[in-house]
């Protein structure tokens, strides 16, 4: 008796063979399409403004010329200050020093309500017009210190000096010479500024300076050289003197006209109480022995003003 095998067609998975000829596209079903994404809220907002990167700037430069045949110092006619031109620095305090002096130098009745003595009230002048003289404590505080402190800048600047010291002050006066303005204040045209001193060295004269033996006198003790650019040379023994001047300012507007002689004389006339001092005496001392304070020195005191020094 055969045994019969039955076919079971489902126990092994069939296997599809690709057709031979390309399926066609057309006959193919068409593809899902594609879902449309939700509508989402967005506020509407202003598109932001491009943030433009500042360039830094670039420094302005400056073109020198360098000139041999020249000097860069240059003085001012109006201020009688010395600067640098081409140097901003040097421009710039030039600029600032000049406006003081020209707008600066003011003087109003209110400020006399302080400590202030007039010396004289009719002071006459070599250009015909009249002043007056007025003296100040140098250490003044309030209103008047503050005026003070002004002309101080301006004289060390235009005189290229370093500035007075708080003890100098204490011993000091300030002697101001007042012209009349066009408007209820007087104008500042000169200060002169005393100090009380103990001794000071006498001035040699060109003879001994120079080493001449024109003179029938031997010389005295060596001289010493004070200032090589003036030629001033003094006997260094120190002798008694009372009043010194470290500070003699008058604007290049109001000179030639005797303005410092006037402020000088009253000094000597004035700063001791009760005792006149004679420059041809030696009784004054001069500290500022270059330029111009040179001249005044020997032309107001006939060579009889001696050089002390301030410190």
């Amino acid at each position: 008796m055969s045994s019969q095998v039955k076919r079971t067609y489902g126990s092994r998975p069939k296997t599809i063979f690709p057709p031979s000829s390309p399926i066609s596209v057309a006959s193919s079903s068409p593809p899902p399409a594609p879902m449309k994404r939700s509508l989402l809220f967005v506020p509407n907002s202003r598109p932001t403004k491009r943030i433009k990167l500042s360039k830094p700037k670039q420094k302005t430069l400056v073109q020198l010329h360098f000139c041999i045949d020249k000097s860069t110092l240059q003085k001012c006619s109006k201020c009688d200050m010395s600067y640098t031109k081409g140097v901003e620095e040097d421009e710039a305090l030039h600029r600032t020093h000049c406006l003081k002096v020209k707008k600066g130098m003011e003087w109003g009745r209110e400020e006399e309500k302080e400590e202030v003595l007039e010396v004289e009230s009719m002071a006459l002048l070599k250009s015909g017009k009249k002043g007056r003289i007025v003296c100040v404590r140098a250490d003044a505080t309030g209103k008047i210190g503050a005026k003070l402190n002004t002309i101080y800048n301006m004289m060390d600047t235009a005189l290229s000096a370093p500035p007075l010291s708080p003890a100098i002050l204490n011993k000091s006066k300030v002697y101001l010479f007042l012209l009349p303005a066009s408007t209820s204040k007087e104008r500042i045209a000169g200060c002169v500024v005393g100090q009380q001193i103990t001794t000071a060295m006498e001035v040699a004269p060109l003879a001994d300076s120079t080493g001449s033996d024109d003179t029938k006198e031997e010389p005295r003790s060596p001289v010493v050289l004070i200032d090589s650019s003036s030629g001033v040379f003094c006997y260094p023994k120190p002798l008694p003197t009372s009043l010194g001047i470290p500070r003699i300012f008058v604007p290049s507007t109001d000179r030639r006209q005797g303005i410092a002689s006037k402020l000088l004389s009253a000094a000597a006339a004035t700063f001791i109480h009760g005792c006149r001092l004679d420059p041809k005496q030696g009784h004054v001392a001069f500290s500022q022995t270059t330029g111009d304070g040179l001249v005044l020195m020997r032309e107001w005191g006939g060579g009889g003003v001696r050089i002390y020094d301030e410190d």
